[in-house]
């Protein structure tokens, strides 16, 4: 499906980008805890909300 060069791209690719992102996340961490306090509880409520969804999606089903 995929060449050897193809797979070693997205390898080489997927593992740079990972080192960059982190290398970004450190180098802005005084930032992120100055003006994203609070966004813990966002992501948390994002998470109970697709959950409470999911549940609900399973138990009203028809069967």
């Amino acid at each position: 499906m995929f060449s050897t060069g193809q797979l070693a791209f997205a390898g080489f690719f997927v593992v740079a980008f990972i080192v960059l992102m982190i290398f970004s996340y450190r180098k802005d961490i005084k930032l992120h805890r100055k003006y994203y306090k609070g966004s813990i509880f966002i992501l948390i409520g994002f998470i109970i909300f697709i959950l409470l969804l999911f549940v609900l999606k399973t138990y009203l089903q028809p069967e």
